[in-house]
């Protein structure tokens, strides 16, 4: 029973040492083609070009949501109907989320219409709570 197990360590060992072989080789010294050699090395310019494009779209998008969400801030805290003190407005693609606290329910209703009435919104979800003054 040991020599079978002397033997499977041995012959795993050859194997992890082999492996260790073949990753260590570069690109001069090994039997590939040079031109799969190129392809390999890195992405294409195309490839670079793609990604570029999306990272710089991600940043306008991101750009876009902060613009919009210190719109419909500056809405709320145009209107004095509103204590704005405690309330954080989230904006992704046009959606809308307050959440935070108020004194009153008429301050989370006339909330939501505010933030409705901001060019760009396309909705509004509304998790504003009710926790009067000194609490």
């Amino acid at each position: 029973m040991k020599a079978i197990q002397v033997f499977k360590l041995a012959a795993t060992t050859v194997l992890v040492a082999a492996s260790f072989q073949v990753y260590a080789q570069d690109a001069a010294s090994a039997p590939a083609a040079p031109a799969a050699a190129a392809t390999a090395s890195g992405p294409t310019a195309a490839a670079q070009h793609n990604v570029n494009q999306s990272k710089a779209a991600l940043k306008q998008a991101r750009a876009a949501n902060r613009a919009l969400g210190r719109k419909v801030r500056s809405a709320l805290a145009r209107d004095k109907q509103i204590s704005v003190s405690n309330i954080t407005v989230r904006a992704k693609d046009g959606a809308v989320i307050l959440q935070g606290t108020v004194p009153e329910q008429s301050q989370v209703d006339r909330a939501t219409d505010v933030a409705k009435g901001v060019q760009g919104v396309t909705s509004v979800r509304n998790a504003l709570t009710i926790r009067p003054v000194g609490t």
